[in-house]
């Protein structure tokens, strides 16, 4: 739906937009466990890391190369969990869909598919929330990417 409905390309840029949304959002869900949470969110964002990594050489990128991408996704990601994550937790779906426009879309701004992503990303959240601490770790239930039917 992210690719057919929202307007995401598929591209590996566009993927790296969809992981880091979703990453972002198990990350925030685990905070509230406290010092258990906590650490088990810093294992989740190694994991990413170390995905971004294998990614990048699966792709090809020779070893001295890797490290200096690897540099740049670390600036993107942190950009972009940093809006997200403000926009997020501030409750504002049009701030968000303003920055995932950007990111994903390059955009500019929020656009009727970006919008969609943002309350998507809304009610994963609430999702996540109100789901047990081991079910988030084993098999979390993600939002339907659109709406239900009113």
């Amino acid at each position: 739906m992210f690719y057919t409905e929202m307007g995401v390309p598929d591209r590996i840029d566009a993927r790296f937009e969809l992981y880091t949304l979703h990453v972002l959002l198990v990350l925030l869900r685990l905070r509230r466990e406290g010092q258990k949470g906590a650490d088990t969110a810093q294992d989740l964002f190694d994991t990413y890391v170390s995905a971004l990594d294998n990614t990048l050489r699966e792709l090809g990128v020779g070893d001295v190369a890797v490290g200096k991408k690897m540099r740049r996704l670390g600036e993107a990601m942190y950009g972009r969990m940093t809006a997200y994550e403000k926009a997020i937790v501030a409750g504002d779906e049009e701030a968000l869909a303003t920055a995932l426009g950007r990111n994903i879309l390059e955009a500019g701004a929020a656009t009727p598919e970006t919008r969609l992503m943002a309350a998507y990303a809304m009610r994963t959240r609430a999702s996540l929330a109100d789901q047990p601490f081991e079910a988030v770790l084993t098999a979390p239930a993600w939002a339907s990417p659109t709406p239900a039917a009113a």
